[in-house]
């Protein structure tokens, strides 16, 4: 199989969907990897390496031409969506639900898109988002420290405290993947830190691994008097494949300290917060009832390096499976089958069809068998 990686376009966009070492896996396992030529700068992977690596450097039109399935970091953009072709596989961060343009093209074209996001184990670990989960949730305190200075409009309060002076407090809205790695941070530091979910054991276990913190079964009670109090919030809620829930409701924010930051992580499957809107790393605040909104669609990179990296060593294993076996042979995986969000103009995640309003299709493996042959080895 041709495999291909691009340069990441998106604004701020440095990560790059496969590294040097991934490209040699490929080539071991007797593929061809196609890279343009300047993909990995912004992660810190030279040209030569990938050549080093067995990877062919070649031109962006050569990438989508070429190549039987694309492998990115984010969704296509709109200068992208003349790439796109029936029959391409498309293997990236797609976030649907809150891409309904994207979702049409490759409903148009007929490409199959398969989302990092909603490939879902069965005990409901999703091991293609929790990479850059955990950077996200870790960056969100980082972030929402440097907002809350002064210097950049915020309250001017350091939420770590200092000796005679109480520390700020943090509410982080979700237990899961990012909300953890939030709270590990900001209980790390020294903040009051309030994590607020819908899962016992997630609660749970957040009390046993950060002693000290307050845990709080999610309902509009214990948000609105949390959010309240709070210098930091951090949405991190999900739900797999389908629009965040609004949470955070503008009255709730009009309550808040002037300056206070709130910090979407959630932003890619369309925010948590009432007044989030998506922003960009040349831009990535703006001010909501006296709020700062810091809602950067793509936090993950800003840290290429090491987003880069963890994205590589968790999708490598299902590329290799796509490249070995083909896309009908790996859609027996069943939780690579549920990352197929479109194929042949059919969309086919009910999550992605809810929140869209387009019709949904099971996937069906015989007919994937008459759009993708089994060439492949």
């Amino acid at each position: 199989m041709i495999i291909g990686v691009p340069k990441e376009i998106k604004q701020g966009e440095n990560r790059v969907g496969m590294t040097p070492e991934g490209g040699r896996k490929l080539r071991e396992n007797g593929h061809k990897v196609i890279v343009e030529a300047g993909a990995g700068l912004g992660s810190g992977f030279s040209d030569q390496e990938y050549m080093k690596a067995g990877c062919i450097l070649v031109t962006e039109k050569e990438v989508w031409e070429k190549s039987d399935m694309v492998v990115k970091v984010k969704e296509p953009l709109h200068s992208e969506f003349e790439h796109l072709r029936e029959g391409l596989m498309l293997f990236t961060y797609l976030h649907l639900a809150a891409e309904e343009k994207v979702a049409k093209v490759l409903l148009q074209k007929k490409v199959t898109g398969i989302a990092y996001e909603t490939i879902e184990l069965d005990d409901g670990c999703k091991p293609l988002l929790k990479p850059m989960s955990e950077v996200a949730g870790r960056m969100a305190v980082q972030v929402g420290m440097h907002f809350l200075e002064r210097t950049h409009k915020g309250s001017g309060k350091l939420i770590a405290g200092v000796s005679g002076v109480p520390a700020g407090t943090v509410t982080i809205l979700g237990s899961g993947v990012a909300g953890t790695n939030a709270a590990r941070i900001a209980h790390g530091i020294g903040a009051k830190t309030i994590i607020i979910g819908i899962k016992e054991n997630e609660l749970k276990n957040a009390e046993s691994m950060f002693p000290g913190i307050k845990t709080l079964k999610s309902n509009t009670e214990n948000i609105e008097k949390s959010v309240q109090e709070s210098d930091l919030v951090i949405g991190s809620v999900a739900i797999t494949g389908a629009s965040a829930p609004k949470l955070v409701t503008r009255e709730m924010i009009k309550k808040m300290r002037p300056g206070s930051v709130m910090v979407d992580i959630s932003i890619d499957q369309g925010g948590c917060f009432e007044t989030s809107r998506p922003t960009s790393h040349s831009n990535p605040v703006y001010e909501e009832e006296g709020v700062i909104h810091y809602c950067v669609t793509n936090m993950p990179g800003a840290v290429p390096y090491t987003s880069t990296l963890a994205l590589t060593n968790a999708t490598l294993p299902y590329i290799i499976e796509l490249a070995n076996n083909g896309l009908v042979r790996a859609s027996g995986n069943s939780a690579l089958k549920k990352g197929i969000n479109t194929h042949n103009g059919q969309l086919t995640n009910i999550a992605v069809s809810n929140a869209l309003g387009i019709p949904h299709t099971d996937l069906k493996l015989e007919a994937v068998a008459k759009t993708h042959p089994i060439k492949f080895k």
